[in-house]
Protein backbone atom coordinates (compact mmCIF):
# COMPACT_ATOMS: atom_id res chain seq x y z
CA UNK A 1 0.00 0.00 0.00
CA UNK A 2 2.45 1.82 1.08
CA UNK A 3 4.28 2.12 -2.15
CA UNK A 4 1.00 3.59 -4.45
CA UNK A 5 1.09 6.53 -1.64
CA UNK A 6 5.01 6.67 -2.68
CA UNK A 7 4.36 6.20 -6.36
CA UNK A 8 1.08 8.91 -6.18
CA UNK A 9 3.23 11.65 -4.39
CA UNK A 10 6.22 10.73 -7.51
CA UNK A 11 3.53 11.62 -10.49
CA UNK A 12 4.53 13.89 -13.01
CA UNK A 13 1.96 16.88 -13.88
CA UNK A 14 1.13 14.80 -17.13
CA UNK A 15 0.52 11.49 -16.05
CA UNK A 16 -1.64 13.05 -13.20
CA UNK A 17 -3.93 14.78 -16.33
CA UNK A 18 -3.39 11.41 -17.20
CA UNK A 19 -5.57 10.27 -14.48
CA UNK A 20 -7.68 12.63 -14.57
CA UNK A 21 -8.90 14.04 -17.84
CA UNK A 22 -9.29 10.66 -19.65
CA UNK A 23 -11.78 8.98 -16.92
CA UNK A 24 -14.23 9.89 -19.05
CA UNK A 25 -14.07 10.64 -23.07
CA UNK A 26 -11.69 8.50 -24.20
CA UNK A 27 -10.71 9.48 -27.77
CA UNK A 28 -12.52 7.17 -30.34
CA UNK A 29 -10.12 7.78 -33.32
CA UNK A 30 -7.77 5.51 -34.98
CA UNK A 31 -4.97 6.66 -33.09
CA UNK A 32 -6.52 7.35 -29.60
CA UNK A 33 -3.01 7.69 -27.96
CA UNK A 34 -1.26 10.24 -30.51
CA UNK A 35 -4.77 12.11 -30.20
CA UNK A 36 -4.06 12.17 -26.35
CA UNK A 37 -0.40 13.18 -26.72
CA UNK A 38 -1.20 15.98 -28.91
CA UNK A 39 -3.96 17.21 -26.43
CA UNK A 40 -0.41 17.06 -23.29
CA UNK A 41 2.23 18.36 -26.15
CA UNK A 42 3.76 15.35 -26.03
CA UNK A 43 4.56 12.16 -28.17
CA UNK A 44 2.65 9.40 -28.50
CA UNK A 45 5.49 7.34 -26.92
CA UNK A 46 6.07 9.11 -23.90
CA UNK A 47 1.82 8.95 -23.25
CA UNK A 48 2.63 4.95 -23.64
CA UNK A 49 5.12 4.90 -21.44
CA UNK A 50 3.63 6.51 -18.60
CA UNK A 51 0.20 4.59 -19.22
CA UNK A 52 2.62 1.27 -18.57
CA UNK A 53 4.02 2.99 -15.48
CA UNK A 54 0.75 3.68 -13.81
CA UNK A 55 -0.22 0.18 -14.83
CA UNK A 56 3.30 -1.14 -13.05
CA UNK A 57 2.68 0.89 -9.92
CA UNK A 58 -1.33 -0.79 -9.73
CA UNK A 59 -2.45 2.62 -9.95
CA UNK A 60 -4.61 1.37 -13.25
CA UNK A 61 -5.80 -1.91 -14.22
CA UNK A 62 -6.88 -1.53 -17.61
CA UNK A 63 -7.83 1.14 -20.22
CA UNK A 64 -11.25 -0.20 -22.64
CA UNK A 65 -14.46 0.16 -22.90
CA UNK A 66 -17.30 -0.27 -21.01
CA UNK A 67 -20.47 -1.84 -22.20
CA UNK A 68 -24.08 -2.26 -21.27
CA UNK A 69 -25.33 -5.06 -20.16
CA UNK A 70 -26.55 -7.32 -23.05
CA UNK A 71 -25.67 -4.81 -25.96
CA UNK A 72 -23.20 -7.07 -27.23
CA UNK A 73 -22.91 -10.63 -26.76
CA UNK A 74 -24.61 -12.34 -23.27
CA UNK A 75 -23.73 -12.35 -19.99
CA UNK A 76 -24.61 -13.73 -16.68
CA UNK A 77 -23.20 -13.83 -13.07
CA UNK A 78 -22.83 -17.47 -11.59
CA UNK A 79 -22.25 -18.72 -8.40
CA UNK A 80 -21.68 -22.43 -7.06
CA UNK A 81 -21.25 -23.77 -3.45
CA UNK A 82 -17.51 -25.74 -3.55
CA UNK A 83 -15.97 -27.71 -0.99
CA UNK A 84 -13.25 -25.90 0.69
CA UNK A 85 -11.07 -28.37 -0.28
CA UNK A 86 -11.56 -28.62 -3.73
CA UNK A 87 -12.18 -24.55 -3.73
CA UNK A 88 -8.65 -23.90 -5.88
CA UNK A 89 -9.07 -26.62 -8.17
CA UNK A 90 -12.70 -25.91 -9.46
CA UNK A 91 -11.92 -21.80 -9.28
CA UNK A 92 -8.93 -22.69 -11.36
CA UNK A 93 -10.94 -24.52 -13.95
CA UNK A 94 -13.80 -21.71 -14.56
CA UNK A 95 -10.88 -19.60 -15.08
CA UNK A 96 -9.52 -21.49 -17.34
CA UNK A 97 -12.92 -20.59 -19.73
CA UNK A 98 -11.70 -17.64 -21.95
CA UNK A 99 -15.45 -16.82 -21.57
CA UNK A 100 -15.22 -16.42 -17.93
CA UNK A 101 -14.02 -12.94 -17.19
CA UNK A 102 -13.42 -12.91 -13.70
CA UNK A 103 -13.68 -15.42 -10.51
CA UNK A 104 -13.96 -14.47 -6.62
CA UNK A 105 -14.15 -16.23 -3.39
CA UNK A 106 -17.29 -15.27 -1.17
CA UNK A 107 -17.84 -15.87 2.69
CA UNK A 108 -21.09 -17.60 1.90
CA UNK A 109 -22.28 -21.01 1.08
CA UNK A 110 -22.19 -20.15 -2.32
CA UNK A 111 -18.41 -19.47 -2.18
CA UNK A 112 -17.29 -19.40 -6.23
CA UNK A 113 -18.65 -16.56 -8.19
CA UNK A 114 -18.09 -15.53 -11.57
CA UNK A 115 -19.11 -13.57 -14.80
CA UNK A 116 -19.84 -15.32 -18.04
CA UNK A 117 -19.84 -13.15 -21.02
CA UNK A 118 -20.38 -15.20 -24.30
CA UNK A 119 -21.33 -13.92 -28.49
CA UNK A 120 -24.77 -15.98 -27.59
CA UNK A 121 -26.78 -17.39 -24.68
CA UNK A 122 -26.47 -20.88 -26.13
CA UNK A 123 -22.56 -20.82 -25.71
CA UNK A 124 -23.05 -19.88 -22.48
CA UNK A 125 -25.51 -22.44 -21.16
CA UNK A 126 -23.48 -24.77 -22.98
CA UNK A 127 -20.68 -23.28 -20.74
CA UNK A 128 -22.19 -23.09 -17.75
CA UNK A 129 -23.75 -27.12 -18.27
CA UNK A 130 -19.91 -28.04 -18.79
CA UNK A 131 -18.94 -26.46 -15.76
CA UNK A 132 -21.60 -28.53 -13.76
CA UNK A 133 -20.47 -31.63 -15.57
CA UNK A 134 -16.66 -31.40 -14.91
CA UNK A 135 -17.30 -30.61 -11.22
CA UNK A 136 -20.19 -32.39 -9.98
CA UNK A 137 -21.16 -29.21 -9.00
CA UNK A 138 -24.53 -27.09 -9.26
CA UNK A 139 -24.04 -23.47 -10.91
CA UNK A 140 -26.53 -21.09 -10.05
CA UNK A 141 -27.35 -18.29 -12.52
CA UNK A 142 -28.20 -15.11 -11.39
CA UNK A 143 -29.36 -13.35 -14.66
CA UNK A 144 -29.75 -9.92 -14.71
CA UNK A 145 -33.07 -8.35 -13.75
CA UNK A 146 -32.13 -4.49 -13.79
CA UNK A 147 -29.42 -2.41 -14.59
CA UNK A 148 -27.71 0.38 -12.79
CA UNK A 149 -24.90 2.49 -14.12
CA UNK A 150 -22.25 3.39 -11.70
CA UNK A 151 -19.79 5.97 -13.25
CA UNK A 152 -16.73 5.45 -11.09
CA UNK A 153 -15.03 8.46 -12.73
CA UNK A 154 -14.60 11.26 -10.41
CA UNK A 155 -12.62 14.42 -10.63
CA UNK A 156 -9.03 13.41 -8.51
CA UNK A 157 -8.43 15.81 -5.38
CA UNK A 158 -4.11 15.89 -5.47
CA UNK A 159 -3.64 17.92 -2.33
Amino acid sequence: MSATIDMIAELTPMERRLLDEFQHDFPLVPHPYAEIAGRLGVNQQTVLDAYERLKDAGLIARIGAVIGPHMVGWSTLAAMAVPDDRLEAVADLVSGYAEVNHNYEREHPFNLWFVLTVAGEARGRAVLDEIEALTGLDVMELPLVETYHLDLGFPIQWD
